[in-house]
């Protein structure tokens, strides 16, 4: 009964399943978000993260620690929309988890014949009388879509100690699982997906000093490529290494991503190509800047040189995707920006209601790229708007010419309010937007959005 009433909840969340995320980054707005494991499936990308909580007084490892519960998975076809699907695995339906932990860690998933294996690890319930921590086990849940329902398995993979489950299926059909607690490790895994199926191999030519966690292993181009984050100094930047055999040795070939400028401590990511271009899905603090162990997912475009070897990956707010010019265009999510202009919380005492764009004087823009106007001819541009002294703002395209796409009055008000101006030539077409301070001072911007 309880598998059935588990198979019908989630089946509940699948059907009201919504969209809660967007092109730019952080991709999700209304939850924290870590660890992106991304996926192909079906045409479509599927991210499967780890779930930060607040947490519960007196739960988790730790005070002051990581602290998750559950998994959600988030799917899109566009790279703009994302649909959160709800809630597939938790930890107070999995029989080997201790559920005082709150050690639902970063997870993997695979497809195979029809079937999906989401991977995850946590903390083993308690031994016996002792009482003592059985360490981490990773586990299975299996489902006959990326959304679920998952069916979690009663025993964690036996022969597995550790965190950050990630699995390739090699050309030759033969799976392998990677894992990390100290070193990374990996093996491979049966038919079933549920068995190892070799000894374990620590992977050789990893760096000997720091923390190292959280390994992805892909394949391109004939070459594996092993990706970790790698402690190296005080923070955790991205790093790589190659090899012409799935489990090493790998030679590291340098870095993917430079440690966090504002100091979060971890990183944690996945590398997949989608519709020819390849991406680096990572994450961030961005809702949270003063406690690192609640995150949020992001994603950016990854290249490669001619050589085989990475690009290193600099981080943005825009993030990627096309944004519609019907949607409301988040303008702090920007391509670049002028000297004295600011980006701030709407809310400091709720940050998932999003940034604003503060515009402090006359002259001070903000840019931001790929904006399609194709689909219909648009009448009007709608800003969100809040100043005290008033002003106008230009909205332009910013391609080459610069030209004049509206100019909106801004009222004095302290509060938010919608205002709106004819567009004075349309052109259809993907633009970059260049919105400017022409007049006045201390104006406030949440978004743009441009309507029929």
């Amino acid at each position: 009964m309880k598998i059935l009433s588990n198979i019908f909840f989630a089946l509940l969340l699948l059907a009201i399943a919504c969209p809660s995320a967007f092109s730019q980054n952080p991709i999700v707005r209304d939850q924290f978000t870590a660890d992106p494991s991304a996926r192909v499936f079906n045409g479509k990308i599927y991210v499967f993260p780890s779930h930060d909580i607040v947490a519960p007084e007196g739960k988790g490892l730790r005070e002051n620690w990581f602290c998750m519960e559950d998994y959600h998975v988030f799917s899109s076809e566009n790279l703009t929309d994302w649909t959160d699907h709800g809630m597939i695995v938790s930890q107070y339906d999995v029989e080997w988890v201790d559920s005082n932990s709150y050690s639902m860690w970063a997870p993997d998933c695979v497809e195979r014949n029809g079937k999906y294996y989401f991977y995850f690890p946590s903390n083993v319930k308690p031994d016996g009388e002792a009482g003592r921590r059985g360490g981490f086990g990773i586990g299975v849940a299996i489902a006959d879509a990326p959304e679920g329902p998952y069916v979690p398995e009663k025993k964690p993979i036996q022969g597995i100690n550790g965190i950050d489950p990630c699995v390739l299926i090699d050309d030759d059909g033969q799976a392998y699982i990677y894992w990390s607690m100290g070193n990374i490790y990996g093996a491979k895994l049966k038919e079933n997906m549920l068995e190892l199926d070799s000894e374990t191999t620590t992977i050789a030519e990893m760096p000997r000093a720091g923390m190292k966690e959280g390994p992805w292993v892909f394949k391109r181009n004939g070459l594996y490529y092993m990706t970790l984050p790698h402690v190296e100094n005080d923070t955790e930047r991205l790093e790589y290494g190659i090899s012409d055999n799935p489990l090493g040795p790998f030679e590291m070939k340098g870095v993917i991503m430079d440690e966090s400028p504002t100091g979060c401590w971890t990183n944690h990511h996945s590398i997949l190509e989608y519709n020819d271009q390849w991406y680096l899905f990572y994450h961030h603090n961005d809702y949270s800047p003063d406690f690192d162990k609640n995150r949020s997912i992001r994603a950016d475009s990854l290249f490669f040189n001619s050589d085989g070897t990475i690009q290193k990956v600099i981080p943005t707010l825009r993030g990627i995707g096309l944004a519609s010019a019907e949607s409301q265009i988040q303008l702090d999510r920007y391509t670049d920006i002028s000297e004295n202009a600011a980006i701030d919380f709407i809310n400091p005492e709720n940050t998932f209601e999003g940034w604003k764009t503060i515009f402090k004087s006359k002259g001070d823009w903000i840019r931001f790229n790929t904006v399609d106007f194709s689909n219909k001819k648009l009448k009007n541009a709608k800003m969100r708007v809040r100043s005290e002294s008033g002003g106008k703002v230009q909205i332009k395209f910013s391609n080459k010419d610069e030209s004049v796409l509206a100019e909106v009055e801004i009222p004095k008000s302290d509060k938010w309010v919608l205002v709106d101006s004819k567009i004075e030539k349309y052109k259809k077409g993907t633009y970059d937007l260049k919105v400017e301070l022409i007049s006045g001072n201390n104006v406030e911007i949440d978004w743009v959005q441009f309507t029929k």
